[in-house]
């Protein structure tokens, strides 16, 4: 057993992308392993802002033998009468480099077939290992770039590459980059190293100020900022986002911390928290009450040497950016929101769907038709209105320009200094909510109104005219738009059908003008929200046949949709569920022949199993929208088993009489549809024993 390292050395990569592409490499290297059929005990992968390594460990000196089995004609074509074999049977021992003495038989599905062993010997694992830079060469990243003269394209130009296997160089190249063992060290504090083996990999770097492990880093960093906290008092954050962030910025991280002036702390702290975080990748500081502090934590690149410097570097920085945000904050105040909000007439949110202005007018018409289904009180309805009439000013205003992160944070802060009601203030920044997968929905209902009204508006007006997300494509975010109006009606439990709040959407888009480019604009996006719904669904461990049963009709309103998922993948472990949808489905499937469907004639019943399982639809139906939940229903539907069997026993609904067949059928119609209204409860995978 050996072990194996390749190291690729890069220019810095963008640290958004380092962590994936690590475990990229890691994975293609397995399932390169795999495929040559080279056993190793594990891979492990490292990386750095300059570089992405993986050391395979327990690698076998040879690929795994084969044995593979030939089948050939069958026996009685292989012999003659005489017993001798024939030329079929000379031809296949010949083709498998054998000969007929090699052939023996084996029987299948009841025939008795000729066959041979053929064993393929495994090639040395040193043979192999220089074709594992198509591992390197197939690596993906969200942008790549070209250097030089070379076609390559990668995410940043390869400055060196270490390919050992024990103490052999791996022979191979990519653009103009030879292997070998020189790798580098920090690009300031190290120096060029040579890797002899693969399992001193970790200890030259660190000696040369790398820390190559990305946990590791992580893990020393988290560390620092934990004693730090504990040594001075103070509360750290950490953001894990920001945690990644910055442990791909760095190769050797040492914490430190430095200060910005008192008067700063006038400004709302999420301009605080932006300008740290998003700009400077600074942690904040906060008290043990969680009052913010005049002091910001960072990460260097390096040691603790001239560390002082550093900080003061640092803080000259952050005061600058502060400072523009001061000037800014003071000089948004000077315009009232509504001088603010009229900007917008001159802001173009699409060219073809129009200006922000106008985009604001339908949120504002949608709002108040969705108060109007809730029936909200007057004093709700004012603060809907307002809401949505001046949701997106603060879009216009110097700070959300410049730090875009803060829309809706800022026009909640504004507009409580303008002296807006707190309920209007806050649903304009909860409007914008959730803002990413781990955000929750809002909370108030006036901001989930105006929230549900925008994205919906954006949706329907970027599917009309032709804005439609493909692939990775999404650049209106439109995926996460759709996941929000989602899970904000499962929060708020509405009942809203979706196809409702399409529609309308729909409707105010074109009597504002949005040019409607493709036709089945409603279908497209009830489908585009299927398929968000589908997604939800998966991530609560619902069935697939489950969802593509409460998926197959009307989407409906998403609560019921989502409550009926949960009660047929939980009910899947009753003892009698399989009999009760085969009965349901039995029913579906003998009601697809129905060709004209006529009111059920009772005095055409044969049989007083027809006219039990008429009065068990009848009652069913009558009762239909006064049960009070989705479990009652299935329990209802479920019902009907004891009815729908003994009628199957006991009548043929494909009678020789036409108006009696008619007859049956309509039933059988009416009865499917009810089901169907539930779920479609024929794409249940129920046939083998639950």
């Amino acid at each position: 057993m050996s072990n194996v390292l390749i190291e690729l050395g890069l220019e810095e990569m963008p640290a958004k992308m380092i962590k994936a592409a690590m475990e990229q490499f890691k994975d293609k290297t397995e399932n390169w392993l795999s495929e040559n059929r080279i056993g190793f005990t594990q891979v492990k992968a490292f990386s750095t802002p300059r570089r992405l390594a993986v050391r395979i460990e327990g690698v076998a000196d040879s690929q795994e033998d084969i044995v593979e089995e030939a089948k050939g004609p069958a026996k009685h074509i292989a012999l003659d009468h005489e017993g001798n074999w024939s030329k079929a049977a000379i031809g296949f021992s010949k083709g498998q480099g054998k000969t007929v003495n090699d052939i023996y038989f084996k029987e299948v599905n009841g025939v008795e077939y000729c066959f041979v062993k053929i064993e393929q010997k495994g090639l040395k694992t040193k043979e192999l290992l220089p074709s594992i830079q198509t591992v390197i060469t197939s690596l993906t990243f969200p942008k790549n770039m070209k250097w030089g003269s070379y076609d390559f394209k990668f995410v940043r130009p390869i400055k060196w590459i270490v390919a050992l296997y024990e103490s052999e160089v791996i022979p191979f190249a990519i653009t103009d980059v030879e292997t070998g063992r020189l790798t580098r060290g920090h690009r300031f504090l190290g120096e060029e190293v040579q890797i002899e083996k693969p399992e001193e990999y970790e200890q030259k770097l660190l000696s040369q100020y790398v820390l190559a492990k990305y946990e590791e880093r992580k893990q020393a960093i988290r560390q620092q900022l934990e004693k730090l906290a504990e040594a001075e008092g103070w509360i750290i954050p950490i953001d894990e986002e920001l945690l990644e962030e910055v442990t791909n910025l760095v190769e050797y991280p040492t914490v430190l911390y430095g200060k910005f002036s008192q008067e700063f702390l006038s400004l709302p702290a999420e301009v605080l928290i932006t300008s740290m975080k998003e700009h400077q990748r600074y942690f904040p500081v906060k008290d043990q009450s969680g009052t913010l502090l005049p002091y910001f934590v960072t990460v260097r690149n390096g040691d603790h040497r001239h560390i002082e410097k550093v900080a003061k570097g640092n803080e000259k920085v952050l005061s600058a950016r502060l400072s523009d945000a001061n000037f800014f904050f003071k000089e948004d105040q000077k315009l009232s929101i509504d001088e603010w909000n009229s900007k917008l007439e001159k802001i173009v949110y699409q060219e073809q769907i129009g200006t922000y202005a106008e985009k604001v007018k339908r949120i504002a018409a949608f709002s108040g038709w969705l108060g109007h289904q809730l029936k909200l009180d007057p004093d709700q309805m004012k603060v809907v209105a307002r809401a949505a009439e001046i949701c997106k000013y603060d879009l216009v205003t110097h700070m959300v320009y410049e730090f875009p992160e803060l829309q809706g944070y800022m026009g909640e802060k504004y507009a409580l200094l303008k002296n807006e009601k707190e309920a209007v203030a806050k649903a304009i920044n909860e409007h914008y909510m959730p803002r990413h997968s781990d955000d929750s929905p809002p909370i108030s209902v006036p901001g989930s109104i105006v929230s549900i009204a925008d994205k919906v508006d954006t949706i329907v007006s970027c599917f009309a005219i032709g804005l439609i997300p493909t692939g990775s494509q999404d650049p209106y975010g439109l995926r996460r738009q759709a996941w929000g109006v989602v899970v904000t009606l499962l929060d708020k439990n509405w009942p809203f059908s979706l196809d409702a709040l399409v529609t309308k959407a729909f409707e105010n888009c074109k009597a504002s003008g949005v040019p409607i480019k493709v036709e089945d604009t409603i279908k497209e996006v009830l489908h585009f929200f299927s398929q968000r719904i589908r997604f939800i669904l998966q991530e609560q461990g619902v069935r697939y046949d489950v969802i593509d049963s409460v998926l197959s009709g009307e989407i409906g309103d998403v609560p019921t949709l989502v409550e009926r998922a949960r009660i047929l993948n939980e009910r899947r472990e009753d003892e009698h569920f399989k009999e009760i949808i085969e009965s349901l489905s039995r029913v579906i499937n003998i009601a697809k022949k129905a060709e004209e469907i006529c009111e059920v004639d009772a005095s055409l019943f044969e049989n007083d199993y027809e006219t039990a399982l008429f009065e068990a639809y009848t009652k069913l139906k009558d009762d239909w929208t006064n049960v009070t939940s989705e479990e009652e229903r299935f329990d209802r539907l479920s019902e009907l088993k004891q009815t729908i069997d003994p009628y199957f026993d006991h009548t043929m609904v494909m009678s020789s009489d036409e108006k009696i067949k008619n007859n049956r059928l309509s039933l059988m119609k009416k009865i499917s549809d009810l089901i169907l209204q539930f779920a479609n409860v024929n794409l249940l995978q129920v046939k083998q024993t639950i």
